[in-house]
């Protein structure tokens, strides 16, 4: 056998990621105030890159755009890439904190001035105000602010008195004297250690001659937490109005004290798609206020002409921003026809959902759209991702349009989410007083031809933040 070297040539196809078209693929799944903020950066970095300001700009922009054309050629983003008692239900069932009412003035359009530099006041900052406004001895000061340094954003101490105590080197009867006296602080009921001493702490304050009230969160807060008034009534031998009277004061009282200081910011969502109905044909409308219409800076590209003045730094400098530029232009226009696609496929497909509401939502899988755009499954995953569409019905993630599938009696196919909105209609319907159990639902279901365990019903129900059935009871006396 002789052995001997070859060469041999073959043409293999093979997919190189460039840096421009790994940040292509990023733009993808970039959300619109994300895509903002990366513009916004690129603006500032690359001064070959402008913003159209004028409409006399905006009418060379398109010739601007042909003759950056020159500088890299057109590159299309390809389509084969590898691809004891229950304290957190009675917490949700009995939160009654309620938001401050802010009334403005009459022709005030913008905020305060102060509004822009202050920060809100957070549940520690009040804490130690009204710390340092007490008379306290200094080893006192020094155990309220170990105590409220361990207050969650609850109002609760996340800290045993124990701990406190070998903290500051004293004893765990003095931290407890002081802890008592924090408790009274506003809000009241703070720095309690479970939601029983924050509810009595509370109703020692509001109702000290209330001793029903008293007894109620002493002894009897399982029969109060399960909705057992019969039994309640029974035990404390009183008569059923004083009864109702103290369940509902103790209804009244905050078991999150801290809440009305939390720090938690609500999140808005400006919707990348707009999807609304002209005549009998739903229009797809790509959101597109406030990004900024880009091109390449003409002072540049008459800077590159004047040959003899430029070394070749400066030349390889501006060759390199103008064909970074020019990517991104092209990148954030693909990424725009590109969403455009697959919202226009999503409300073909789900033409149902539009017209008649989302108990009316087929399964869907990214499949089903990949094939009908002619698209890779990464890329309408990517696509989908952190955007949002304004419907007739409100505001979803386009994620929400892909869900799995129910099997139906009939042979034909319900999506999940139509189940859970059924699910949701059927005990919005029920009688208070009497509530469907989940396999009440489960038989409900599958009069509709839906046929699903009482589990399941269980699992959607905790989706979507309902309580038991004898947590939804209402109180009969």
């Amino acid at each position: 056998m002789v052995l001997e070297l070859k060469q041999q040539l073959k043409v293999m196809p093979q997919l190189v990621m460039t840096p421009q078209l790994q940040q292509a693929i990023k733009l993808l799944q970039l959300s619109r105030l994300e895509l903002l903020e990366t513009i916004k950066q690129e603006i500032e970095t690359n001064p070959v890159l402008e913003e159209v300001v004028d409409e006399e700009d905006d009418e060379n922009i398109v010739t601007s755009q042909a003759e950056d054309t020159q500088v890299t050629r057109e590159v299309e983003i390809t389509e084969k890439l590898s691809s004891d008692i229950d304290w957190e239900s009675f917490l949700d069932e009995y939160n009654s904190g309620t938001p401050i009412a802010y009334e403005k003035e009459e022709n005030d359009e913008l905020p305060p001035y102060d509004f822009k530099f202050t920060k809100p006041l957070s549940l520690q900052d009040h804490l130690m105000w009204q710390l340092r406004l007490s008379n306290f001895s200094e080893e006192e000061m020094a155990i309220g602010y170990e105590i409220i340094g361990n207050i969650d954003s609850n109002g609760y101490l996340d800290a045993s008195v124990e701990e406190i105590a070998s903290l500051v080197n004293t004893e765990p009867k003095t931290v407890e004297k002081v802890l008592k006296k924090i408790q009274l602080f506003d809000p009241v009921g703070v720095a309690s250690r479970d939601l029983q001493e924050c509810l009595l702490v509370q109703a020692e304050y509001f109702f000290p001659n209330n001793k029903l009230v008293l007894t109620i969160i002493k002894h009897y807060m399982n029969y109060l937490e399960n909705k057992n008034y019969h039994e309640l009534v029974k035990k404390l031998k009183k008569p059923v109005e004083e009864v109702k009277e103290a369940i509902n004061c103790i209804l009244n009282l905050n078991p999150r004290p801290g809440s009305s200081y939390s720090s938690d910011e609500f999140q808005y969502i400006s919707p990348d798609v707009f999807v609304v109905k002209v005549d009998d044909e739903f229009v797809v409308l790509l959101n597109e206020e406030g990004l900024p219409r880009l091109r390449i800076s003409p002072y540049y590209k008459e800077f590159l002409k004047d040959k003899g003045k430029l070394s070749r730094e400066v030349k390889e400098y501006i060759h390199e921003k103008l064909k970074s530029a020019s990517w991104l232009i092209k990148s954030i226009h693909q990424r725009q026809r590109t969403l455009y696609r697959v919202s226009e496929s999503i409300v073909k497909l789900q033409r149902e959902f539009f017209e008649k509401g989302v108990a009316y939502l087929k399964p869907m899988v990214l499949r089903d759209v990949a094939e009908d755009v002619g698209m890779h499954e990464s890329t309408i995953s990517r696509v989908t991702t952190n955007k949002y569409m304004q419907t007739p019905h409100g505001i979803f993630e386009l994620k929400y349009f892909f869900n799995s599938s129910i099997r139906k009696s009939g042979g034909d196919e319900i999506a999940s989410e139509s189940v859970k909105e059924k699910i949701r209609n059927i005990i919005k319907g029920e009688d208070p007083k009497k509530p469907y159990s989940d396999k009440a639902i489960a038989e409900i279901l599958k009069k509709e031809g839906i046929r699903i365990a009482r589990r399941t019903v269980a699992k959607y129900r905790e989706m979507m933040g309902i309580l038991p059935s004898h947590k939804r009871k209402k109180p009969v006396f």
